[in-house]
């Protein structure tokens, strides 16, 4: 006997891939004397944004302006920009402009500005911070992320090898496992591929799998 215990919503879905930056990537952009230093950080919740804009606020604590915007989600579902004191619109928006020009998300990127005793104007702030963050994303580079969702498996001990198979057969994430009288494993699935996952896991008698359904 199998039993599902869960259905993964959306199995239809297309595209279970999205773009993060590959590393941190810095620039440095100067404009009538004043200094725009950009950084863009892989971050992959807000809790990581904070962290990494409080160092940066110390690091450069004797400078203007720590303007900022992030993307996080595979849809970039979760976004902020600020533009830190500097006019409405001028500063965190534009950033935020050059991270969905780039199509990336869980993705921070900071834009430090000493200064340097010249007004630039509305126009000319937009085209410092945006250009600050353009490069520094292109010095991050960036990679594809899979999405995957993970699916638990109980089964007895005596089909260990069926299930096995099974995992390494669909080059399957073994999250973690635990093994005693009833067997419990917990596999990384990509979204494509999850509903012919539970298929083939059941075709293994005495199997039961639980989908969770959260993106990972």
């Amino acid at each position: 006997m199998f039993l599902i215990m869960a259905y993964l919503s959306g199995m239809s879905e297309t595209s279970d891939t999205y773009f993060t930056v590959a590393r941190k990537g810095e620039s440095v952009y100067r404009e009538k004397a004043s200094k725009f230093i950009g950084f863009a950080f892989p971050a992959n919740s807000e809790d990581v944004v904070k962290e990494i804009l409080g160092n940066i606020r110390k690091t450069y604590y004797d400078a203007n302006h720590h303007c900022y915007a992030y993307c996080l989600g595979p849809k970039q579902q979760i976004y902020r920009f600020n533009d830190d004191g500097e006019p409405s619109g001028s500063a965190g928006r534009p950033i935020y402009g050059q991270l969905l020009s780039k199509g990336v998300s869980d993705t921070l990127v900071i834009v430090v500005r000493y200064f340097g005793g010249t007004k630039l104007g509305i126009p000319g702030l937009i085209h410092a911070y945006k250009q600050a963050a353009s490069e520094a994303l292109d010095k991050a580079g960036k990679f594809q992320k899979i999405i995957s969702r993970n699916i638990i498996v109980k089964f007895p001990y005596e089909n260990i090898n069926d299930v096995m198979h099974i995992q390494k057969e669909e080059d399957l994430q073994l999250v973690e496992q635990s093994f005693d009288n009833e067997c419990r494993i917990t596999l990384g699935v990509r979204i494509s591929k999850t509903e012919q996952v539970i298929k083939k896991l059941n075709r293994v008698p005495n199997l039961s799998t639980f989908v969770d359904v959260s993106e990972k």
